[in-house]
Formats: C-alpha cells, sequence, structure tokens
C-alpha cells in the first residue's frame, strides 16, 4: 500500500517533519517532529509544531504513531506538545537506553533520569510491526549515525532518519559517542535490500552544491546508483575511510547541547530547580 505522505520542512534546522497517512482512512502517523528553539535566548517556540497540527485538525485526521527515527543531535522534539494536542504513542528504538546511559554521564544526570527508556510509550526492536489504520509499518534497526537509529518501512515507503541523505549529498556522520561508520554501512545495505522502487524519505536537507531546491524524497534505487557516498561499487572499507576522514572536519551541530538532553527525554525539558526555573547543562570540553 502507497502512504500519502506530507513533508514540513524547518529551514532552521534543515530538518523535514513527515505526516504519514493511511489513504483509506483518518488514522496517520508524525516522524520527527521539531520543536523550535533559540540558544541565543535559551527560548521554545512551537511554530514548526503548530504548523503540523492546523493541518491535522483542518484535515480530521487521527495521530496513532509520533515516531523518532533517533535522538536528534541538530532540533529539539516536539512529541510531547505534539501528543497533548494530538494523542498518539511515541516511539523510538529499543537502543535509545544506550544513549540515556552515555549521555546521563557525559551531563552528569542525576539518579531521578530514568535510563530504561520508559519516557517513551514505545520502544521498538527489529522487525516489529505497527499499523497506521490499514497501513502496516515494520522496523529496521539501522545504528551507526546513533546506536539507537531506526528505519520506518510503511508500505512501500521507508523513513530512514539519519542514515541517507539524498543521492547528491551523501550520508550521515558516525562520530558521535557511540557512532560506527562499519555499522552505518552495514545498515544501509539492509536498506538496500528493499525494493528498488522503495520511495526513501530522508530526515534533513541540506542542499547539495549545483542544486537550487531542497529535496527529500528519493528511492532505494536512485540512492544505490548514485549516492556520492555509498552508491555504486563503493566498499566498506572505502565508506568507512571517507566517511572516518569527513567527520574529523565536522564541527558538532549548532544546537547539540540542548538537543540531547531533551530528545533523549522523549522531548520533555529537564526537571525544574527548586526556583521553578529549568536549566539546560553545557559539559565544558565533554563532547
Amino acid at each position: 500500500m502507497k502512504p500519502d505522505v506530507k513533508a514540513f520542512f524547518d529551514k532552521a534546522t534543515f530538518t523535514v517533519t513527515y505526516l504519514v497517512k493511511d489513504p483509506g482512512s483518518p488514522a496517520c502517523a508524525i516522524v520527527d517532529s521539531v520543536l523550535n528553539f533559540d540558544y541565543a535566548s535559551g527560548r521554545t517556540d512551537t511554530a514548526s509544531a503548530d504548523a503540523v497540527i492546523a493541518y491535522i485538525k483542518d484535515a480530521g485526521l487521527t495521530v496513532e504513531w509520533i515516531l523518532e527515527t533517533h535522538v536528534h543531535a541538530d532540533h529539539l522534539s516536539a512529541a510531547p506538545y505534539l501528543q497533548e494536542h494530538l494523542g498518539g504513542k511515541i516511539g523510538i528504538g529499543d537502543q535509545i537506553t544506550v544513549v540515556q546511559n552515555t549521555f546521563g554521564k557525559i551531563f552528569n544526570e542525576g539518579s531521578e533520569f530514568q535510563r530504561d527508556g520508559s519516557q517513551f510509550d514505545q520502544l521498538f526492536v527489529e522487525g516489529d510491526r505497527f499499523e497506521i489504520g490499514a497501513l502496516s509499518g515494520r522496523v529496521l534497526h539501522t545504528p551507526g549515525h546513533t546506536p539507537a537509529c531506526l528505519t520506518y518501512v510503511i508500505g512501500e515507503a521507508a523513513f530512514v532518519g539519519d542514515t541517507l541523505f539524498m543521492p547528491d549529498f551523501g550520508t550521515a556522520r558516525c562520530d558521535f559517542p557511540g557512532g560506527s561508520a562499519e555499522a552505518l554501512f552495514a545498515s544501509i545495505q539492509k536498506i538496500f535490500t528493499l525494493p528498488d522502487t522503495t520511495r526513501i524519505f530522508v530526515a534533513h536537507d541540506y542542499l547539495a552544491p549545483g542544486r537550487d531546491s531542497y529535496a527529500w524524497e528519493t528511492t532505494v534505487g536512485e540512492e544505490k546508483a548514485r549516492n556520492i557516498h555509498v552508491g555504486g561499487a563503493t566498499t566498506a572499507a572505502k565508506f568507512v575511510a571517507m566517511r572516518q576522514a569527513r567527520d574529523a572536519t565536522l564541527a558538532m551541530p549548532r544546537l547539540i547541547i540542548p538537543s540531547l538532553q531533551v530528545n533523549m527525554r522523549a522531548g520533555q525539558m529537564p526537571p525544574a530547580e527548586d526556583n521553578g526555573k529549568t536549566y539546560l547543562k553545557v559539559p565544558v570540553n565533554g563532547l
């Protein structure tokens, strides 16, 4: 079955949020939502999420799932805000516990921070299935960018998060704690076993040189043939060498500090302190 897919592009973070709808019913899911955040002022804004909410309410849709492909390091998740206004269950991969343990230590979180994934409604493992109305979805564990990365295959569409980008931009970095270029190559080969006609929806687009408009939809066949990092006859060794050399030149994402602290909590802010205010930590020389 071919799902109806609508994209909402957040240019500030180059993030694509997807609304995935069963064509035969009002049932839908949201993939990789965005809570706007101004780092200089420490203020959040819900404009991006509100656009999704308005569209869903105007169309009379029913949200069954709010899905995260992984703990993003470049934007904050709006999952709790969307759930409050629309319902639905928040899902992520079960290896979120690895991410929570890693970054719980980096941010020196106390014992009140649960590292068991209990902040989420559903922890998916490889092969799990779920429904969006009459649409059938299944889960692929595709680590490498992070240990907890998932690809959601919904009907004939695959939502790959930060594994593959558009063919002219390549693949995701692997130098965050717990990342692995070897694992990412293996994950991409898993995605490449899907039919060539499978539509791929990427989580970000950064406007590759020579292209004058943002894009986020491609196919397995196009990625296999033309991806500049992993297409054609690229070997694992060649990919790993390229990825490691490239990652060594990259700066940390602008919003990595707030994003990790919020997203490992399923989009919730850290608990307020005794003055009623919420704070985000900056680990000096910690990343």
